[in-house]
């Protein structure tokens, strides 16, 4: 049986991560294809290296480069990293049109060099480059899908965890509705910690405190590097996605996918929980919101909704 197949468009630190975490599960080969006008040769020499820690690592997929598009062909997922990262003190809309040219030719693509794939858009604005990908690829909404609710939430995760004194896998909570620093939604209201509702173990304060840092968990981060934005953890949800869709694990995550309804939202991408496996998203599910998480979801959207209409 043929082995199944990634594609990661997009070289740079964050895609170098997924590529390292995804090829050391030994689930599947890995293909990394970029540009050699922007990456030169930095995509073989990231193949390269990682080939040869197998022996240590314990893994026996391949993990290629190239330039172009037939050794991705047959890819059972691709993920798009492709676009420029945030500079310190610039926001994910700052990218859009930039980045929007480049997901657009990259998406188009992929799709042509595999029409059964699923897109994972990693890209930023991720939410308004789920548009275009949508659009690029002609594929169904169910098989375009995007990273941000899994990068917010394991922040979040992170900083409830920190505040609690306990582990980040014992807190269960989401971050949904847009992926920027003004329009995510942290869900405190349904957030639990080894069941104990949140609001019942921290005080109000310390609460906003922890949702205040997760909005600008990003930001924090690529003030800290100067150079660059944070690819560990953006890689670790990432590759947490692509796994549940290449076992079809029926996993509950929390991701962008094209709204049909939930919170009263229609034909927009904005984050939710979602059931990934095989195919894509298999179910949105609408989570029980406060008034104000609501009216703070349905804002998220309709910004979205905005960001689309300036593209180019």
């Amino acid at each position: 049986m043929a082995r199944k197949k990634v594609t990661i468009v997009g070289a740079g630190m964050t895609g170098g991560a997924m590529a390292q975490r995804l090829i050391e599960r030994d689930v599947c080969d890995v293909v990394l294809q970029d540009d050699p006008q922007f990456a030169g040769t930095m995509h073989f020499g990231k193949a390269l290296d990682e080939s040869q820690a197998a022996a240590w690592s314990g893994f026996s997929a391949s993990i290629r480069a190239t330039d172009g598009w037939d050794e991705t062909a047959g890819s059972d997922v691709v993920v798009v990293t492709a676009g420029a990262p945030r500079r310190p003190g610039m926001s994910r809309e700052e990218l859009l049109n930039g980045n929007a040219a480049i997901v657009r030719d990259k998406a188009g693509a992929a799709a042509a060099a595999s029409p059964g794939a699923v897109l994972v858009v990693f890209s930023n604005p991720m939410d308004a480059m789920c548009h275009v990908a949508l659009e690029a690829s002609g594929f169904p909404p169910a098989r375009v899908i995007g990273q941000g609710g899994a990068l917010d939430s394991a922040r979040y995760r992170h900083f409830v965890a920190e505040a609690a004194g306990v582990s980040p896998q014992d807190v269960h909570g989401y971050v949904i509705g847009g992926h920027t620093d003004t329009t995510m939604v942290p869900v405190v209201s349904q957030t639990r910690v080894g069941g104990v509702p949140l609001t019942s173990l921290l005080p109000a304060e310390t609460i906003a405190e922890v949702v205040a840092r997760t909005m600008r968990g990003g930001a924090e981060i690529a003030e800290l590097l100067r150079t660059g934005s944070a690819f560990q953890a953006p890689s670790a949800g990432t590759i947490a996605m692509v796994a549940a869709i290449l076992l079809d694990q029926r996993r509950l995550l929390p991701c962008s996918t094209l709204h049909r309804g939930e919170y009263g939202i229609e034909g927009v991408f904005s984050g939710t929980v979602v059931q990934l496996g095989e195919g894509g998203v298999q179910r949105a599910f609408e989570l029980e919101l406060s008034d104000e998480e609501r009216a703070r979801v349905v804002a998220a959207a309709e910004a979205t909704r905005s960001l689309v209409a300036q593209l180019a």
